[in-house]
């Protein structure tokens, strides 16, 4: 017998090391589909020590949910609930003492030391309220492993979660998708695959990207039949446990065929364990691939609106503020993403609105490119505004002079750093001869790769310490840890004058300027004792 993990997840042969999640699914032998095999009954007259001929007898499955890889012992622990799988190649299995029980969850990874990291205290990655439900499973349903290929040749249903970045050389650099990782997963999968499987792409690809993965995996594999599902990843860092566990929506695309179809409700029905069905959004593949890009698309799009708008408050004595609340007001438009800010960041939208310039050039929509095109100029613009608007502060000179940089990671609750406006900010207030000291509950290490080989700056962890003898302070990242702050205290041991840059309008800053700071907050008129 062998054991069937209802899913497994794979990573590409890269340096980005991207782990993904396995899940549940129903099989062809969970118990709603169980088969009771009927044996035929004894035909001997008498056993010893028994009077009477045995009854008819069948035989059936104890945990139709569960298969195992040439197991050698079944045993239980004291006082637990649980059983335990010995098998041949050394693995021991745990699961519930429940006829229900489905399967168990495997994560793998071509990094040994990200591995262990994920088994142990120390997650490799921030995320609010993600370490307590992991811990809950781990173990249990859920397992952490390097075998890449026996993962892969034991799985139903592989979810493909390799990192997608942007190409830096030959055709299409700067815009396209670089999709080697992408195709050395699928390679891989495709040596591995002994059984047929469901493929889900979770990257974010381009459009028509499943056709590519198909043509790879059916390539001289004729005995095992690979479909393809797109199930694009809508969860945002900071909040990626809340939106796992109550997403606006979840799209599944799949092909128009029988095969396809059955393939989109297999990962429908995993979906239905804990997603309303409302909430389940089913297209063709081409419509859930563009999806994604779209909707990172319109989000970027709000942000850099606002923020234009924010210039012209700046200069008109208007308040960004006001106006994005008046406008939020309308219902056809709503508040969200109307925050403005030294621009957005992160691993997707810049890359995924690059992809959709590229993708609509392609198909010669050149004027459709240059629209989407302004969407990442307007970002740039922005993050090089809120540096002119400190040199200009600071009487058009940073040479000698000391900042502290309050938030390094692109957004708060999280220590990602990818495409932080920071890191730009930072060189920028570097090359005006600045020294920095930054700081950031969660994302040191990373500013400290992002920032590798520069001089004139240092990292702390204290944000207190770090505005010691400062002239001015950069408010990058809006934890909200530092709302709480004794501006006082830090105003005390500033030099003077004292200048705050809030570049998320986090902080009060009629109280900031009662205290003695000169404020210079985005898209509202500086206060200023000048």
């Amino acid at each position: 017998m062998r054991f069937r993990y209802s899913a497994a997840t794979f990573t590409s042969l890269t340096l980005v090391t991207v782990l993904t999640l396995l899940t549940s699914p129903a099989t062809a032998d969970n118990p709603s589909r169980s088969i009771t095999i009927k044996r035929t009954p004894w035909t001997t007259s008498r056993i010893t020590g028994s009077p009477e001929p045995p009854p008819s007898y069948i035989t059936a499955r104890a945990f139709p949910g569960l298969k195992f890889n040439q197991s050698l012992l079944i045993s239980t622990a004291p006082g637990s609930n649980r059983l335990f799988v010995v098998q041949q190649q050394g693995q021991i299995l745990s699961f519930r003492n429940d006829p229900n029980v489905r399967s168990a969850d495997l994560v793998v990874d071509i990094s040994k030391e990200r591995i262990a990291a994920w088994n142990s205290n120390e997650l490799p990655i921030f995320e609010p309220g993600l370490k307590d439900r992991l811990l809950k499973v781990r173990g249990r349903n859920l397992f952490f492993s390097n075998d890449i290929d026996t993962s892969i040749d034991q799985a139903d249903i592989i979810f493909v979660c390799v990192n997608t970045p942007i190409k830096k050389f030959g055709e299409g650099a700067g815009k396209a998708v670089d999709l080697q990782f992408i195709e050395q997963t699928a390679r891989r999968i495709k040596e591995n695959s002994q059984s047929n499987k469901i493929i889900v792409e979770k990257s974010t690809l381009p459009v028509r990207a499943a056709a590519t993965l198909e043509n790879i995996l059916h390539s001289g594999n004729e005995k095992v039949r690979f479909e393809i599902l797109s199930n694009p990843e809508f969860m945002a860092e900071g909040t990626a446990v809340r939106d796992m566990e109550f997403p606006d929506r979840v799209l599944i695309g799949s092909k128009d065929t029988p095969a396809g179809l059955a393939a989109r409700q297999e990962l429908v029905d995993l979906y239905l364990h804990w997603v309303p069905k409302e909430n389940l959004i089913t297209t063709n593949l081409w419509s859930s691939e563009l999806s994604k890009l779209v909707s990172n698309g319109f989000l970027a799009q709000r942000i850099s609106s606002i923020n234009s708008i924010a210039a012209i408050c700046e200069v008109t004595e208007a308040d960004v503020t006001e106006v994005s609340k008046a406008v939020g007001k309308d219902s056809r438009i709503g508040p969200k993403f109307l925050n403005a800010g030294p621009g957005f960041g992160g691993s997707c939208f810049r890359k995924d609105i690059l992809n959709l310039v590229y993708l609509c050039e392609h198909y010669q929509l050149n004027e459709v490119a240059s629209f989407w095109e302004q969407v990442v100029s307007l970002n740039d613009y922005q993050m090089e505004h809120y540096v002119r608007r400190i040199l200009q502060a600071m009487f058009n000179t940073l040479a000698g002079k000391k900042l502290a940089v309050f938030g390094f990671a692109f957004k708060p609750n999280t220590g990602d750093t990818r495409d932080s406006p920071a890191i730009y900010i930072c060189k920028r207030l570097l090359e005006e001869k600045a020294y920095l000291r930054i700081t950031d509950p969660q994302a040191l290490k990373n500013a400290r790769n992002d920032l590798q080989d520069l001089e004139n700056l240092e990292f702390v962890e204290d944000p207190y310490k770090a505005a010691e003898g400062v002239h001015g302070i950069a408010l990058i990242t809006d934890w909200v840890e530092y709302s709480k702050l004794d501006f006082q205290e830090i105003f005390d041991k500033m030099e003077k004058p004292a200048f705050i840059f809030d570049g998320r309008n986090q902080l009060n800053r009629l109280a900031l300027f009662d205290i003695g700071f000169n404020v210079y907050s985005v898209g509202k008129t500086p206060l200023t004792h000048f």
